[in-house]
């Protein structure tokens, strides 16, 4: 199989020949690989805009060769994709540069992976300085909460459609909700103001041909119910660090929707190398058992985290992975 059937085979609950695995992006390029070639402090709109159409496609493709031979090197099965911080033109159109950048990292996909995307148009957990205010909106203005739910809804079903457009296959819907303690409003509320808007949104991105990976960090499981009925190809993240059981999870919910995830990144950087292996095996054991699973880290491998250690992952699948 191809890294892109076997990552569809898992996201649609199949058993794949062999396991799957990606991460939603990858951070230390330059500790496994060594310096990166490609200055991305050049692909700025503002920095490409000073360029021909010719010299900005030309520049792109650098880029996406680069890339390409990096998750080809991870093998990753779903690519992440570089995200301009102004994808977007004022009329709500995708900018042709960040066309540019899907189409060349498309092309060279050659069929073989998945392009993946952020898509989420959901509330997120507020930041420290934002809880207040929203808990006060929660009791004054429910009304308006509503409306901007409604609002954010919209404008990620239209967002996530012009990406399909342009070649995405795969989003993860990225809204945080949870603390480790649980999910920043209750149930309850949570059933308000966030589960129908977040069906719709991947209810949407279905009928495009899309995939749909909800992802969110923290203690799912007073809401996991919710997030299942939502109907998202693949829940993601499956926090360790908060108590999320992959094991658990798998055995009730693992013949309704995909998982992704679960090795403890908390570990992976301060843990023994064996409690990381460990955490890695302990993923694999229970999470691939009859398909449905796409193995990856609880987060990402992030800026700091020694490359050995990611290795040290990568290598426990690689062990493991076929069935």
């Amino acid at each position: 199989m191809t890294p892109k059937e076997r990552a569809i085979a898992a996201l649609t609950l199949k058993q794949p020949d062999e396991v799957p695995t990606f991460e939603l992006g990858f951070h230390i390029e330059d500790e496994m690989f060594g310096k990166s070639p490609v200055n991305i402090a050049e692909y700025k709109r503002e920095e490409l805009e000073k360029l021909s159409d010719l010299e900005a496609e030309k520049k792109i493709r650098v880029w996406a060769a680069h890339r390409a031979d990096i998750y080809r090197k991870l093998e990753y099965s779903l690519w992440p994709m570089l995200y301009l911080p102004d994808m977007w033109n004022e009329d709500g159109s995708l900018s042709k540069y960040q066309k540019m950048m899907i189409y060349a990292l498309k092309e060279e996909a050659d069929g073989e992976y998945m392009l993946q995307s952020h898509g989420d148009g959901t509330f997120a957990l507020p930041d420290g300085n934002a809880m207040y205010e929203f808990a006060y909106r929660l009791a004054d203005d429910f009304d308006g909460i509503l409306e901007e739910a409604e609002t954010l809804c919209k404008k990620a079903t239209e967002n996530n459609k012009r990406l399909v457009e342009a070649g995405v296959d795969a989003f993860i819907l990225c809204s945080d909700y949870c603390y480790n303690m649980g999910p920043f409003v209750s149930p309850e509320t949570f059933s308000k103001i966030i589960t129908p808007y977040l069906a719709r949104i991947i209810e949407d991105g279905r009928k495009q041909g899309a995939y749909m990976i909800k992802h969110t960090d923290g203690n799912i499981m007073p809401i996991i119910d919710q997030l299942v009925e939502c109907n998202p190809h693949a829940i993601h993240s499956l926090d360790p660090m908060a108590g999320v059981d992959i094991k658990l999870v798998k055995e009730k919910w693992g013949k309704k929707v995909a998982l992704c995830g679960n090795v403890n990144c908390a570990l992976m950087q301060t843990g023994t190398e064996q409690e990381v292996i460990e955490s890695a095996e302990y993923c694999l054991t229970h999470g691939k058992t009859g398909g449905g699973y796409i193995f990856c880290t609880s987060n990402v491998p992030f800026k700091g985290l020694p490359a050995d250690r990611y290795q040290l992952v990568l290598d426990v699948w690689k062990k493991h992975r076929k069935y």
